[in-house]
């Protein structure tokens, strides 16, 4: 495989934000870690003057390179894989890096058991050197699920576009996207035959609506370096539930001399969301900085002040809690890592939607302290394509927050918060290789202990998880993927009956195949969940048994 073919391939992964996932094809089931295939490209702008890695390198011309910096609203996605189905995503990117000319929109059409479709197009444009314009749509279906057919059946359908305007000191970059998902709570208790379920009665909608518009300098000659952020985003679902949410997002930096940096991140949150009650949730936080860099080590240090308010819960407060980042380089190709961090971590309906799309209605929303999280470990690649990280995190929260059943609806979940201190220790190893774009492989491994205060268990986190992914060119033609999936010490609780249940170990494994036919057109089949059980990631909600989606991709 050449690098121009290399190249091509990636063109729509990075343009459209695909990756490749691989996951069950039902709703409600695991998705996969994501796998980005980063390379140049045909389309996209030529790359800025900007470093964009955690572990900064030394600079040795100041005046040239900018020093990086990153802001993320920090997740407690500690075990809880996300819950939006990724099945029928063929890789005809992939599949026509041989032709003579990229094509780079396509249609996809597919069909699998359960009743399932897949539609999906993809159209970019390019209207000149500086401006590039891309409209996505997809639509996945499944008429009939594991539970009594079309009460466990659900659809999702998404649209996207968005632009980039790059020029030689400034990025632009908008998007706006919707987002509808709908499905049952088919998790109810099983009825005699002559007793009629009220489909209707059981049926979740959830439309999602967003905006996003970003302003970047890419001038490498100006000193201060910066990044703006907005997005506004609404939600509202069968429920009567509803949010508004508007986040912007501040980065900059500014070289002092030519190994020390000052770094500034900063967002803020605005959002209400209407349900029983309403309540106006806000968040602003101020990260200040400084970095020292040389040859052998980075260190960053500073503080993170967070304030969050919340009227209905009459919560108005501000913490302080310490960064310090520490990166020594013994030798190129090895670092040795390590951190003492805290922050609060921003929870919203959307995003605890994004875990677990059962909640019941009128949740209780509440962010959780991250009050200190001490960390360090090992990471490295060599120049023969292999690389590693292994990882040690000892980490102490308020609030920390478990799904399981409701008391009132066990086929519905609540969201359990320990307003004790929650003790977290996190033990990862991952490792991957890559040969020559040929063959790629990647295994991760994490181990988690949860000491609670005030909950009697991690409810649905499991103690173990492992994702093993490898993707392998057997030809021009002719791609092959594999996922393989293990979860284990699933904990729920049935609260009405008081029974505690140790969910069975979840083993799944994933392929999936795309063969070029022509130049335009190419073949793709998933099979996934090859080992047929009916497994649960959330109690009472059986997985579908061994499923598959296949269909024909056009490009033009």
């Amino acid at each position: 495989m050449t690098n121009t073919s290399a190249m091509r391939f990636a063109l729509l992964f990075i343009l459209t934000g695909f990756s490749i996932p691989f996951s069950f094809a039902q709703k409600g089931e695991i998705e996969s870690q994501t796998y980005e295939i980063v390379k140049e490209k045909s389309i996209e702008f030529a790359p800025a003057n900007r470093v964009f890695d955690n572990v900064q390198p030394v600079q040795t011309d100041a005046a040239k390179k900018k020093v990086s910096y990153e802001i993320i609203d920090p997740q407690i996605n500690i075990a809880s894989p996300k819950l939006t189905p990724a099945v029928g995503v063929s890789s005809d990117e992939q599949q026509r890096q041989e032709q003579p000319d990229v094509l780079n929109n396509y249609v996809k059409l597919g069909g699998g058991n359960y009743g399932r479709f897949l539609g999906e197009a993809f159209v970019g444009a390019r209207p000149t050197e500086d401006l590039v314009f891309t409209t996505q749509l997809k639509h996945l279906s499944a008429a009939s699920g594991p539970v009594e057919g079309k009460n466990s059946a659900n659809a999702s359908t998404n649209f996207k576009v968005g632009g980039k305007y790059i020029r030689n000191t400034y990025k632009v970059e908008a998007s706006l996207d919707y987002d509808r998902k709908n499905y049952y709570f088919y998790g109810y208790k099983p009825q005699p035959e002559s007793y009629i379920v009220n489909r209707d009665s059981l049926r979740q909608t959830v439309n999602q609506f967003g905006i996003n518009l970003g302003f970047e300098n890419t001038d490498a000659s100006v000193a201060v370096d910066y990044s703006v952020k907005t997005g506004l985003h609404t939600l509202r679902d069968r429920y009567n539930a509803s949010e508004l949410d508007w986040g912007t997002q501040l980065m900059a930096s500014v070289p002092i001399t030519e190994s020390f940096y000052a770094l500034l991140e900063a967002d803020a949150f605005v959002s209400q969301r209407v349900d029983q009650f309403t309540y106006n949730r806000n968040l602003f936080r101020v990260k200040p900085t400084f970095k020292y860099v040389t040859e052998l080590y980075t260190v960053t240090a500073g503080i993170n002040a967070v304030n969050e308010t919340d009227s209905e819960l009459d919560i108005n407060k501000t913490k302080a809690f310490p960064v310090l980042n520490i990166d020594v380089t013994p030798f190129t190709g090895l670092h040795v890592f390590a951190g003492w961090n805290g922050d609060i971590v921003r929870n919203t309906l959307r995003s605890m939607l994004s875990e677990n799309q059962w909640l019941g209605p009128n949740v209780l929303i509440v962010n959780t302290e991250k009050n200190s999280e001490i960390s360090g470990g090992v990471k490295g690649e060599t120049t023969s394509g292999f690389n590693y990280e292994g990882k040690v995190a000892y980490t102490q929260y308020r609030n920390f927050y478990n799904f399981n059943n409701s008391l009132a609806d066990t086929s519905k979940f609540s969201i359990l918060y320990d307003n004790a201190k929650t003790k977290v220790l996190t033990i990862s190893g991952q490792a991957g290789y890559n040969f020559n774009d040929l063959f790629k492989t990647s295994l991760k491994v994490n181990f988690f202990d949860y000491s609670l205060g005030a909950v009697e268990e991690a409810w649905h986190r499991p103690d173990l998880t492992l994702n093993w992914f490898n993707a392998l060119s057997i030809s021009k033609k002719l791609f092959v993927t594999t996922d393989f999936y293990v979860l284990r010490g699933i904990k729920a609780k049935n609260f009405q009956s008081g029974a505690v249940t140790k969910l069975p170990v979840i083993a799944d494994l994933n392929l999936k195949i795309d063969y070029l036919l022509t130049r335009n057109f190419s073949a793709f089949v998933s099979i996934n969940n090859m080992f047929g059980k009916q497994y649960q990631r959330y109690q009472y909600y059986p997985q579908q048994g061994l499923n598959f989606i296949g269909g024909l991709s056009f490009s033009f």
